[in-house]
């Protein structure tokens, strides 16, 4: 649910690029399980490899490189990547990194039609001083989980959760929507005694 795509409007984006940037360089890499770091290795180095391979292919294309991009064993240092647009890898596909990649846009419009034009979709943020324009392009948004003004990173066991397209495993995991998820209703009539039928 970590947020890897943030869409920003053409007028915030130069300032919010560089608050990430700020706070990338901050964010400590280590051992984040004994309290050194912010944040710890990647699961493997096949995982490492295909970070790496996609920021990079994605400057390739066009993207830039604010901070990070760059990894010592398997600690790869937190990234921002701007300047992405859809067709290059950082935009299409889903890395589970440490890569924060941004995207401008102009318009709502816009914004919807990009943020629907990946094959994933498990969890999205909308943050607007307008909960009803918030809420107006949630609702046109294809994720499974949708959250205004918090962020992506958020869900309760006792809830259904799950994503849309490639993402997640449906909705109904969770909760009491388990309960058709896994199970299967049957009829089920039970008497005392059989009854005497005229036949």
């Amino acid at each position: 649910m970590a947020t890897g795509l943030i869409l920003a409007h053409h007028t915030i984006a130069a300032a919010l690029t560089r608050k990430l940037v700020d706070k990338a360089r901050a964010l400590t890499v280590g051992n984040a399980a004994r309290g050194e770091a912010a944040l710890g290795p990647l699961i493997n180095k096949r995982q490492l490899e295909r970070v790496h391979a996609i920021v990079h292919d994605s400057v390739q294309a066009g993207a830039r490189i604010e901070v990070g991009g760059e990894y010592d064993r398997l600690f790869y240092r937190p990234t921002v990547l701007s300047g992405v647009r859809p067709g290059m890898r950082a935009f299409d596909e889903e890395m589970f990194g440490p890569v924060a990649t941004v995207v401008s846009f102009a318009t709502d419009e816009e914004a919807i039609e990009l943020a629907n034009l990946t094959e994933y979709g498990l969890s999205a943020a909308i943050i607007s001083p307008s909960i009803g324009r918030a809420m107006a392009i949630g609702e046109r948004l294809d994720c499974g989980m949708l959250h205004i003004n918090d962020q992506t990173v958020a869900d309760e066991c006792s809830n259904p959760f799950g994503g849309r397209g490639a993402s997640g495993n449906g909705g109904s995991v969770g909760g009491p929507a388990d309960w058709d998820e896994y199970t299967q209703w049957q009829w089920v009539t039970v008497k005392d005694t059989p009854p005497t039928y005229p036949f």
